[in-house]
């Protein structure tokens, strides 16, 4: 269970993305909460994690937002395929 900290820590948010016809999603820019868009320059790593600091799980990508990296997690009820319904969200502290 997420405590007050963890919840007000995790911003869910708004992702495009490129959706491959092998099912993988790659996202290529973050929506934040304010309406600023951040484009992605480039995703390192794609994995199953949990986010011990804010709390939820779900495929974890680590990508490069001008020029610092970030985790963004994709949570959903099909993440450890990498495919169907999928909710976004990253660190408040990360912004």
């Amino acid at each position: 269970m997420q405590n007050k900290q963890q919840k007000e820590n995790k911003v869910y948010v708004g992702v495009e993305a490129k959706f491959a016809t092998d099912g993988t999603i790659t996202p290529t820019a973050i929506l934040w909460e304010d309406g600023k868009v951040y484009s992605i320059d480039k995703v390192i790593d794609v994995r199953p994690c949990c986010s011990l600091h804010i709390g939820g799980a779900g495929l974890r990508y680590t990508v490069k937002i001008g020029g610092n990296v970030r985790y963004l997690f994709c949570e959903g009820q099909n993440y450890m395929k990498r495919e169907g319904f999928c909710r976004w969200f990253i660190s408040k502290e990360s912004y």
